[in-house]
């Protein structure tokens, strides 16, 4: 009986709160009263301009203002003192930033609501890490010999030393040196690129890289009164060539211009990087020839037609770099193989490229050869390949069967790109290929990657497709590759028009996407 009357009080029990909620039907519940404020949600810290952070968090109800306590070196543990404490933070200064942290710093901040009539919530945290300041200028030429650099930062602004490499290079900063900005660094090596950090203590307070001057001690100077085509013929293997502000091109003898024929292994580079030469013509490379390019201007204008380089020989070549080079105004392509040479790499790095018409050709185009190495890294392509596929390989791997290429597509931004429906980027169908594709920004191509099954699918990894749609799933019906890792914001570009395509989304200025001179 004693469990038949735990269920018989039960049911009673229930039956009593019912009928009292019936018989108060008119009475409308309108608020419930707590002990004290909650604590603030969606508390998150977004680090800017390297040493500001930016507190974020939803408001709360009934809360009249916030506190915030920051503490240094620490992970949510808020041992010891704070280093700042922000009271009478109100709705209106949400979210709120703390400016001028020290940098390359953990931190915790934490966050709590206050009210006048109604006890203080707890606490919200959230850690953080500021970055390395960046107080250092950019390096200019004027900065540069072949053998030093000058640093310039905001005068009186402290720091302990300057530390250069490859190198391992210590400097340290004077009293002096403080109070101009600037400290010039000497001893260094001619035609090599350097990371110079101004230091303060363990922190980095700015840093900058740059490239010493040539020393044209060690290169043949040309000068754009030279006879280009008679220097080119007596090349050695070995050879640098400097050349002097300027236009160069080798007149045909119908009064136009003819091509630039190069058979040996030598090196292109600017005297002045501020005063780029300007070769005009299109390059042949024979006999197994090799070229380096670095900072020079290849125009395509008043040319045949040609692509800007073409391998003409049936051998073997080491290949081609293009370093910090603008190619423009050429009519069929950047290069062109069409014969049975094995090319051990072509490497097209931190180039502006731009009006490559593309017609009768493909961007990168081999057809009959192997390439054992293909890099396009930090560069930008704009205006170009409108309607003809990006990266051309055809399939002669039964002629090399030793060849397994590797294809690297690195920290791009490609504007316009094969922007024709049924295009490629990939057009890969050289057998056993590798392919990375990473830290591309890739905007407003109806382009596909590829529908060749030879095509392996390649490294996809921080990717952004803005204006894109073949490129993620369901957005070609013939593609074989999709990249469905990748982000799509709009890169908020400054002035694409006009070929300045500085990048204003935070997003992947941060992610470090797309080629750096625009981030």
């Amino acid at each position: 009986m004693s469990n038949l009357k735990k269920y018989i009080y039960t049911i009673g029990f229930f039956a009593s709160i019912f009928i009292t909620a019936c018989s108060d039907q008119d009475a409308e519940l309108t608020s419930i009263n707590y002990d004290r404020l909650f604590s603030p949600i969606n508390l998150g810290a977004t680090v800017s301009n390297k040493v500001n952070v930016k507190l974020k968090w939803t408001a709360v109800s009934g809360a009249d203002s916030y506190i915030i306590e920051l503490y240094e070196n620490d992970s949510l543990s808020f041992s010891g003192n704070p280093v700042e404490t922000l009271n009478d933070i109100t709705y209106d200064q949400i979210p709120y930033t703390i400016s001028g942290l020290e940098s390359e710093t953990q931190y915790s901040a934490r966050v709590k609501a206050v009210g006048d009539s109604i006890p203080e919530s707890k606490w919200s945290g959230v850690y953080f890490k500021t970055d390395a300041e960046q107080i250092l200028s950019d390096v200019v030429e004027k900065d540069l010999s072949a053998t030093s650099v000058t640093l310039h930062w905001p005068a009186d602004q402290s720091a302990t030393e300057i530390i250069v490499n490859p190198g391992d290079i210590h400097h340290t900063v004077t009293s002096d040196e403080i109070t101009n900005g600037a400290a010039t660094i000497e001893g260094l090596t001619p035609e090599t690129k350097y990371t110079a950090k101004l230091m303060k203590g363990t922190k980095t307070r700015g840093s900058a890289e740059f490239t010493t001057l040539i020393d044209l001690g060690g290169a043949i100077a040309v000068n754009p009164e030279d006879d280009l085509a008679q220097i080119l013929a007596n090349a050695k293997d070995g050879d640098a060539f400097a050349f002097y502000p300027g236009t160069y091109s080798i007149p045909s003898a119908e009064g136009g211009i003819d091509k630039i024929t190069i058979a040996a292994n030598i090196e292109f580079k600017a005297v002045r990087p501020s005063d780029r030469p300007i070769l005009n013509g299109c390059i042949l490379l024979n006999a197994g020839a090799s070229l380096t390019m670095k900072q020079i201007i290849m125009d395509g204008v008043n040319t045949d037609g040609s692509q800007a380089i073409e391998f003409k020989a049936a051998t073997t070549y080491k290949g081609l770099v293009m370093d910090d080079c603008e190619i423009r105004n050429y009519v069929k392509g950047l290069y062109y193989v069409n014969v049975a040479a094995t090319i051990d790499k072509i490497a097209i790095e931190n180039c502006l490229i731009h009006n490559i018409e593309c017609s009768g050709g493909d961007f990168m185009d081999c057809r009959a050869g192997a390439i054992k190495e293909i890099t396009l890294s930090n560069t930008t392509v704009y205006k170009s390949c409108a309607e003809r596929d990006m990266i051309r390989y055809d399939d002669k791997s039964s002629n090399f069967p030793d060849v397994s290429p590797i294809i690297n597509v690195v920290n791009n931004t490609l504007v316009n790109v094969s922007n024709t429906t049924g295009k490629r980027l990939l057009y890969v169908r050289f057998k056993n290929n590798t392919i990375n594709f990473t830290n591309n920004l890739i905007t407003d191509t109806a382009a596909e990657f590829s529908n060749q099954k030879n095509t392996s699918a390649p490294t996809f990894k921080n990717n952004n497709y803005f204006n894109s749609p073949a490129l993620f799933t369901g957005g070609s019906t013939t593609s074989l590759i999709f990249d469905d890792s990748a982000t799509t914001f709009d890169p908020g570009f400054k002035d694409a028009d006009n070929g300045d395509f500085t990048i204003s989304n935070e997003d992947l200025i941060t992610k470090g996407i797309g080629a750096s001179r625009w981030r």
